[in-house]
């Protein structure tokens, strides 16, 4: 399998960190963005000055307007966005080439995760999922960061992993896909909760407690899906769930506080506030839950709050009223 050239599709800091990193790995690499102005101007400036000010990228990172044929696809946008990026692109260009999904979510309607979109709008298309501790400008810094790059031939995922080495970004190859994707697009919604914990000021010991727990809670759905509880105690499950529900420089995190200090998620977003996959993900991981009949307090409990069907207060208080069971 030749793997050579990267095209990484989508122009926010997240598709740019990961358009530096294999520029850095030595991939010929393209960022596709939305316009052939924005494309000029990266070029010309060697900075994404929307996406990551202040970081400048490599001159051998080319910023594009479309896609052109490349070994290795990236996806980049927001999880809500995949299908309608994939309607839009030629699947033949997807056709028998890796295309790695980095994005953090359940689609909204389908309950689908991002590969069963992948393998609905281009099913020639070969999956891997890339998710783990990692935030946008530490990647595009060359700051050490370690993920895990899940997909279904053992053999294939090691080779793509050692193609997106670099110096700084280390991928751990991994064959449960299903795990890391659900781990990925869950630890989003705890996020929001562990914020909330916060804004409201009740405390790291409940934090920690929330996080603990939410690690068990997890574990049921991904069990019940088909994944590993094995795959979470690695990056892609404690490890980005630690960075993601302890750090203000989560989205999810700062949504949560915002909402933990009482204001309403309309208000939190007609505010401006940037995009949070988990305020989407949180209702589809609450029916997710309900269809596999697992029950899921937690998701639940974010699920009324970011609705505003009830409060953090009352939130907490339901939750402490829960009755004692043993710990397994």
């Amino acid at each position: 399998m030749q793997l050579n050239s990267v095209a990484v599709i989508g122009g926010g800091a997240w598709g740019t960190a990961l358009a530096q990193a294999a520029t850095m790995a030595g991939r010929r690499t393209r960022l596709v963005v939305r316009t052939p102005e924005k494309a000029a101007k990266i070029n010309a400036e060697h900075i994404n000055a929307t996406a990551l000010p202040g970081q400048v990228l490599l001159p051998e990172l080319v910023a594009v307007d479309r896609l052109e044929p490349a070994d290795i696809v990236i996806l980049a946008v927001p999880a809500q966005s995949t299908r309608t990026l994939l309607a839009g692109l030629d699947p033949d260009l997807l056709a028998g080439r890796p295309v790695v999904l980095s994005a953090k979510g359940l689609e909204t309607g389908t309950l689908a995760r991002q590969s069963e979109i992948l393998l609905d709008m281009a099913p020639e298309a070969i999956p891997y999922v890339l998710s783990g501790p990692s935030f946008a400008a530490d990647l595009a810094a060359g700051r050490p960061t370690a993920v895990t790059l899940a997909g279904d031939d053992a053999s294939d995922t090691s080779d793509l992993a050692a193609a997106l080495a670099g110096p700084s970004f280390r991928p751990y190859a991994a064959d449960d896909r299903i795990g890391v994707e659900v781990a990925g697009a869950l630890k989003n919604v705890y996020a929001l909760a562990c914020g909330a914990v916060e804004g409201a000021g009740l405390g790291f010991s409940a934090r920690s407690a929330l996080m603990a727990r939410a690690y068990a809670e997890m574990a049921r759905i991904v069990t019940a899906m088909g994944g590993s509880a094995h795959t979470l105690t690695g990056l892609a499950g404690l490890g980005d769930l630690t960075l993601t529900c302890t750090s203000v420089q989560s989205r999810n995190y700062q949504f949560g506080m915002a909402l933990g200090a009482g204001r309403s998620t309309q208000d939190i977003l007609a505010g401006g506030a940037s995009l949070a996959e988990g305020v989407a993900t949180t209702p589809v991981a609450a029916a997710l839950a309900r269809s596999l009949d697992i029950e899921a307090p937690l998701i639940d409990a974010v699920d009324a709050v970011v609705a505003g069907r009830a409060d953090i207060a009352t939130i907490v208080a339901g939750l402490m009223a829960r009755p004692l069971k043993r710990e397994v």
